[in-house]
């Protein structure tokens, strides 16, 4: 099982995906079914973002858990995923505490 920051790693890239998609179906799909009535992408959109979310909160619990976070950064990462663009904002966080890690020997 991957510890500490290969766990960080695994969480950023699903952070990556879950903001990715929070993108695409706010800014792409549901645009697309309100102002030009075609909902042919939020089923697909909207599903591919459920799963992403729902791969966040499953991936962050370990990975925070792994690297020793503190209550701040388990609150803010947390809210990451509630708010649009959230989760770009915070990566500059997981990568400190990935580089804190590593640094400290936690491989």
């Amino acid at each position: 099982m991957l510890k500490g920051p290969g766990m960080l790693k695994l969480f950023r890239l699903v952070a990556l995906v879950e903001g990715v998609t929070t993108i695409a179906l706010f800014f792409v799909a549901m645009p697309m079914k309100h102002l030009l009535g075609n909902p042919v992408l939020i089923p697909s959109t909207g599903m591919a973002h459920g799963l992403a979310f729902i791969a966040y909160v499953l991936v962050m619990i370990p990975a925070l858990a792994s690297s020793r976070a503190d209550g701040w950064g388990w609150l803010r990462t947390a809210l990451a995923a509630l708010v649009p663009l959230g989760t770009f904002i915070n990566d500059s966080y997981l990568k400190r505490l990935q580089r804190r890690r590593r640094a400290l020997g936690f491989l």
